[in-house]
This record gives structure tokens, sequence and C-alpha cells, in this order.
């Protein structure tokens, strides 16, 4: 089964084939709709698409998304995992602040890789 993703990038692939056969975009729209039904992106989107793929040349159009730069998402990986768990078996007492400092992460990040990455949850000492 296809991602959202990918349907998305399937779709702008039939609006820059129809829209280089200088279709309207309210036609576009209409014979995309018998095909994906629900799951057909809205008649403004399309719009959009067809303003950026006209008058461009066919073969130079870029279809996928592009890197963007954005949060990185590195206080998820291995190293910080490791130190994370170590410092959880050494002193089983330790707060999220105190592994958030020493780690130079976030709380939210530690609490994340505490209970979903390594499933260490809080049990009753009684």
């Amino acid at each position: 089964m296809a991602t959202s993703n990918d349907l998305l990038i399937k779709q702008r692939f039939v609006i820059a084939f129809l829209a280089a056969e200088e279709c309207s975009a309210a036609n576009i729209h209409a014979r995309m709709k018998t095909v994906y039904g629900k799951m057909c992106i809205s008649e403004c989107a399309i719009r959009k698409w067809v303003r950026i793929f006209k008058g461009k040349d066919p073969k130079e159009t870029i279809l996928c998304d592009r890197k963007r730069s954005g949060r990185p998402l590195s206080p998820s990986d291995t190293a910080h995992r490791e130190k994370v768990d170590c410092m959880i078996r050494a002193n089983r007492r330790v707060k999220q602040k105190e592994i958030a400092d020493e780690v130079g992460i976030s709380k939210e990040r530690v609490h994340h890789i505490v209970t979903t990455v390594l499933g260490y949850r809080k049990l009753s000492a009684r």
C-alpha cells in the first residue's frame, strides 16, 4: 500500500502530464477525482501546481519535495539512547531533568527515549 506522500507525488505526476497537454485545472481535478476519489488533492492545490508547471519544459520539472533545513532528529540516535540507558542503569532514581542536563537534550526527548525507545516504565516500590 502506498503512503500518503507517495500518493501525492503520483498525483503531481498526473498534474504535470495533464498541464503539459494544456488541460485546465478544473478539468484535471474532475479527471483525478474519478480515479482517486476521497484521496484526491483539492482543486486549489491543483491550480497551484498547474501554475508551477505552466510554461516549463516537462523534462525539467521537479516533482519530489526538496530537502529542507529543519530541526535535526539527533536526540533519538543511538549515542543518546546509550547515554540515557547507562545513566538509568547506574542510578535508577535519576530524574529526567538531570539526564537532560547531562546529555544536553530536552526533557521531552528524554521522556520519549525512556518510555518509547527503551521501554522503561514506572513501577510501585511497595
